[in-house]
């Protein structure tokens, strides 16, 4: 009977997050994470997670590394280093036909080192201007950069936060490597597709631009931004370099999470202003993370979700076979779950199956599938909120559900079409 109370109440809580998530689309000053704390309470005083067990429940790997992820790029962005650099690469091109690539191409690869939600809070700026001068339709520039971010994001382990997690979670050897290695090559492939794509809907025709229309942004602290370099540059050799210690067999950090942490703790004196550095960083998603964790240990513990999980996949599965599987799976979930949850939650019934270390190929594959979920609707991605919030707020205007859902639809489908195949050779 006890177990049956607590897998209503985590059933209860599902419902809440699915419901508070859809509802959050019409009612934007509710934040995620305040929506995420209010169930890992439920989860705490009924008992499901108890709270001597917290410590063990909460990944402080992951925690720690978004801490230093976020407080090296809010450096990055308040000393204008990121925009300058995206304003710099822009400025050269005239061509408006080839400047879109260029934009989805900048911003994919900003997104992989500077995580995506960040360089989310950027862009609308810089793609604003562009639409301006270019004489773009600004929506097809706004729905071009969520794509692009969200694409972005796949091919590194701090690309995005689910990514974070299964880098640190899966087990599986050397991950900035492995990232890189399987999915280097098919997100840039998939980057100029997806351009092409837009265009194609939006109808961009090729016309000559004035250097001088396009604007600019410039750095605004050298001292800031050269820390940032450091800071960040630093960290991406960091995390190489132990990867390759650890494929060769030498002595490597396992913690591989403290990495960034460390390196931002030894920067934040030397910045301008230290405080605002670290009020700079994204608390709310910190706290997301934290109040997640509580969260998806008491459903997994509930094993409210078990049934559902065992209808889509029984059991461990051959390397084709799982590829379209949890790419099927993470797409539709993360529709519904939101894709952190969903991926913290699909990474414990992964282990329960079996999967581990060795299973390269499918921990990839839940990265990709569950971060380009992010194409098919509005809510499959924060960093499509985070642009609609900031297209509503500042320029007047929106992007509707299902006219994204039409075109996310299509690239979505010609994302997967390249990424699995890819991954499968």
């Amino acid at each position: 009977m006890h177990q049956q109370i607590q897998q209503l109440v985590a059933l209860a809580v599902v419902i809440y997050l699915v419901t508070a998530l859809i509802v959050r689309a019409r009612w934007p000053w509710i934040p995620v994470w305040a929506i995420m704390a209010l169930s890992s309470f439920i989860m705490v005083i009924t008992g499901i997670v108890p709270i001597d067990d917290l410590g063990s429940a909460i990944d402080l790997n992951v925690v720690l590394f978004l801490i230093g992820m976020f407080s090296l790029v809010s450096l990055a962005e308040s000393s204008g280093l990121l925009g300058s650099i995206a304003s710099a690469i822009l400025y050269k091109v005239r061509d408006t036909g080839v400047l879109l690539y260029v934009f989805s191409l900048l911003f994919g690869v900003l997104s992989a080192i500077a995580v995506n939600d960040t360089v989310a809070l950027m862009g609308p700026s810089i793609a604003y201007s562009l639409a301006k001068t270019a004489g773009y339709n600004p929506e097809a520039v706004f729905i071009l950069l969520a794509f692009s971010i969200t694409i972005g994001s796949v091919m590194t382990p701090m690309g995005n936060p689910q990514n974070v997690l299964i880098a640190i979670q899966s087990g599986i050897a050397a991950p900035f490597i492995q990232f890189i290695k399987y999915l280097a090559i098919p997100t840039l492939i998939n980057l100029f597709v997806t351009t092409y794509i837009v265009k194609k809907i939006y109808m961009v025709d090729p016309e000559i631009l004035e250097l001088s229309a396009v604007p600019r942004e410039r750095v605004i602290n050298r001292r800031d931004a050269l820390l940032a370099s450091i800071g960040l540059s630093s960290a991406v050799a960091a995390l190489v370099i132990n990867d390759i210690f650890e494929l060769a067999g030498l002595p490597h950090i396992s913690e591989r999470g403290f990495i960034p942490f460390i390196i931002a703790a030894g920067i934040y004196i030397f910045s301008s202003n230290p405080r605002k550095t670290l009020a700079s960083v994204d608390w709310g998603t910190i706290v997301f993370f934290i109040t997640m964790f509580i969260t998806m240990e008491g459903i997994w513990r509930s094993g409210v979700l078990l049934p559902l999980l065992g209808l889509l996949i029984t059991q461990r599965l051959g390397d084709i076979e799982g590829i379209l599987a949890i790419s099927g799976i993470s797409i539709a979930l993360s529709q519904i779950l939101s894709n952190v949850p969903f991926t913290k939650l699909f990474i414990q019934y992964m282990h329960s199956l079996g999967y581990g270390e060795a299973d390269t190929d499918l921990w990839i594959t839940l990265a990709m599938a569950s971060t380009i979920a992010g194409n098919l609707t509005l809510l499959g991605a924060a960093s499509n909120i985070i642009i609609l919030e900031a297209l509503e707020s500042k320029f007047g205007i929106t992007i509707s559900f299902t006219r994204f859902l039409r075109v996310g639809s299509i690239v979505t489908a010609s994302n997967l079409a390249i990424y699995i195949p890819a991954i499968y050779i």
